[in-house]
C-alpha cells in the first residue's frame, strides 16, 4: 500500500472548508455535513457560488501570467480538493517542466492527492499533507525540498486561505505570511485572494458564525489588512483589486460581477 492508498480518517461527521468550496465550485466531493453548511451559507449569501469560480478563474490567470513570464517553480498552499484544471495544468500546459508542490491540511486532499500529482514527464508535482500554520514544516517537508530548489524563484500561491487564520494566539496570519516570504529568493512571487467583509459586513458575520458552528474559525480582511501581506513586494499590475477585476481575459468579464458578489480581494507581487 503506497503512501497516498493509505487509511485516512476523512471526518465526514463534520463539514470542512475545503469540501464546502468543492461544492460551491459543482463538485462531488463532499458529503451531508459539507452540503449543509454550504446551504446556510448560500441563505445568506447565494453569490457563494460566483465568488468561488471567480477566485478560481483568477487562480487560473494568475498561474497562465508567472509561468508564461519564465516561472518554473510554484508552492501551493491549501490547495483544496483537486478540480480540473489544477495549478499543475495551468503551469505545465505553459511550461511542461515546470515542477508544483502542493500542500493542504484536509485529509480528503490527501485521499485524492494522486489526481495532483500526474506530472507532464518534463515537470514534476508533489503533495505535503501540512498546515499554514506550521510553515516551518512545509519548507523542510522532504516532498517540497526533493521537488523545488529554493535558491531559485518560487511561485507562492495562497488562494482563499488566510481568511481561515484569524489574528490570535501565535497563528497571525501576516507573520505566517512573512516567514514564507522570507525563505524564498528575490524574483520570487506571492499569488494570494482574500475574502473581505468590506462590501457586506453583516451578510459576512453570519458567514463566520455558519463556518464557527463547523468548528472553522474565519477572519475576513479589509483591503488595506489584505496589501499588508505584501509589504516589501512589487506589486504586479493592476495591483490589488477585486478577484474578477484583476486582469480578466476579456474586459467584460469585470462588469458582470459586483464587488459585494466577489467580496474577495487578489493580487500577485514580486520579492525585489
Amino acid at each position: 500500500m503506497s503512501e497516498h492508498e493509505s487509511v485516512v480518517d476523512l471526518e465526514l461527521d463534520r463539514a470542512h472548508s475545503s469540501r464546502i468550496y468543492d461544492y460551491f465550485l459543482g463538485g462531488k466531493t463532499n458529503f451531508l455535513a459539507d452540503r449543509m453548511a454550504a446551504g446556510s451559507v448560500l441563505g445568506v449569501f447565494p453569490s457563494a457560488l460566483v465568488a468561488a469560480r471567480i477566485n478560481r478563474e483568477f487562480m487560473h490567470r494568475a498561474t497562465r501570467v508567472l509561468a508564461a513570464s519564465g516561472m518554473r517553480q510554484f508552492l501551493d498552499i491549501g490547495t483544496g480538493i483537486p478540480t480540473a484544471p489544477n495549478l499543475h495544468d495551468i503551469a505545465q500546459g505553459i511550461a511542461p517542466d515546470a515542477r508544483v508542490v502542493y500542500t493542504d491540511n484536509d485529509p480528503i486532499v490527501l485521499a485524492h492527492a494522486a489526481a495532483l500529482l500526474r506530472s507532464t514527464p518534463e515537470g514534476r508535482t508533489a503533495y505535503v499533507q501540512a498546515d499554514v500554520r506550521d510553515p516551518e514544516g512545509i519548507l523542510k517537508a522532504p516532498q517540497l525540498l526533493d521537488t523545488l530548489d529554493l535558491r531559485r524563484p518560487v511561485a507562492l500561491s495562497l488562494n482563499a486561505l488566510m481568511h481561515f487564520v484569524p489574528d490570535d494566539g501565535q497563528d497571525r496570519a501576516h507573520d505566517i505570511v512573512e516567514r514564507l516570504k522570507s525563505a524564498l529568493p528575490s524574483g520570487s512571487t506571492l499569488t494570494m485572494s482574500h475574502a473581505t467583509e468590506d462590501f457586506s459586513p453583516a451578510v459576512m458575520d453570519k458567514i463566520i458564525k455558519i463556518y464557527g458552528e463547523t468548528g472553522t474559525r474565519l477572519q475576513f480582511r479589509s483591503r488595506a489588512a489584505f496589501q499588508r501581506f505584501f509589504d516589501g513586494w512589487e506589486l504586479l499590475e493592476p495591483g490589488v483589486t477585486l478577484s474578477h477585476q484583476w486582469r480578466p481575459d476579456h474586459p467584460e468579464d469585470a462588469t458582470h460581477v459586483t464587488d459585494a458578489e466577489a467580496a474577495c480581494y487578489a493580487g500577485v507581487a514580486r520579492k525585489p
